[in-house]
């Protein structure tokens, strides 16, 4: 993992691919690679993340999508602004706990547009979450 910047408190930042991205630094997100349209991330999930059954928060989880399917449509442009998402559709499908990795990729490029997906596993490799979004490159 690169680093680039320094935190308030004198610590260095992580660099997701790239791109410096306070939010996901804050929640400790590990950004583990983006390529060839495929991306991976991971993040150890803490107790100030959980919502009221002690499980994964529905928001964290939708973030932690998000950006592994952005990550995974910027790495096939190879597009080194960014792109922003357009619309985003998810699936809950059992409760995530424990370490979180969560996988993207792209299912359709163009031009401006990208079609990708997403899967949230957990520790023994069942998918919990999954998402479909499309992306325009940032210009």
């Amino acid at each position: 993992m690169s680093t680039t910047n320094l935190k308030p408190n004198d610590q260095e930042r992580t660099s997701f691919f790239g791109l410096d991205i306070p939010f996901l630094d804050h929640l400790g997100v590990v950004p583990e690679y983006a390529r060839d349209g495929k991306s991976r991330i991971s993040l150890d999930l803490k107790p100030e993340f959980t919502n009221s059954f002690h499980v994964a928060h529905g928001g964290l989880i939708m973030t932690l999508l998000d950006f592994a399917m952005a990550a995974a449509a910027r790495s096939a442009a190879q597009h080194p602004l960014g792109v922003i998402t357009i619309d985003m559709t998810t699936s809950f499908l059992r409760p995530s706990i424990g370490k979180l990795i969560v996988e993207g990729s792209i299912l359709k490029g163009g031009n401006t547009i990208h079609y990708c997906e997403a899967v949230v596993l957990n520790d023994v490799g069942e998918v919990t979450a999954k998402a479909s979004g499309t992306f325009t490159l940032r210009k």
